[in-house]
């Protein structure tokens, strides 16, 4: 199993972060890296809410369907789904600070096919671009956050 872990600094108060975190109809207006996002559930965000994300990656356009596994509102929300012989998770936290909120991610991953197991000595380099992806993705956020009143 991987893990990558992140912690960004949000000038922004938790509840408002975490609605901007959360806001995945908006997602595409604020996060670079995301070519469309599809609601695959209806009604409000929350615990096994589903959905379609589309993104560049390694140069070529690729759609993974993820869900919503925990969800405490203001607090924390964890997104998980498979891919490529993986099961992965991200979890995002929200807790207040001096002049804002400190939010951290922590993302896993777990080979669970035959190839997946094979292939994980080399894990490092799909994680290495996995990270940059999700730093830049909280940094969209962070600016989402920032300058909404």
């Amino acid at each position: 199993m991987a893990n990558v872990n992140f912690t960004k600094h949000i000038k922004a108060n938790p509840d408002r972060t975490f609605e901007i975190f959360t806001d995945f109809e908006s997602a595409e207006r604020r996060i670079e890296g995301i070519k469309k996002l599809e609601l695959l559930t209806d009604g409000p965000i929350g615990k096994g809410t589903r959905f379609r994300e589309t993104r560049t990656m390694f140069g070529k356009e690729t759609t993974e369907e993820m869900e919503i596994t925990d969800f405490r509102p203001g607090r924390s929300y964890t997104v998980g789904g498979e891919s490529c012989g993986s099961v992965w998770s991200s979890t995002f936290k929200f807790a207040p600070n001096d002049d804002g909120t400190e939010v951290s991610m922590e993302m896993s991953f777990r080979p669970v096919s035959m190839f997946a197991k094979v292939m994980s000595p080399l894990s490092f380099l799909f994680i290495g671009t996995c990270k940059k992806m999700m730093e830049k993705d909280l940094e969209d956020l962070r600016k989402a956050a920032e300058s909404v009143n």
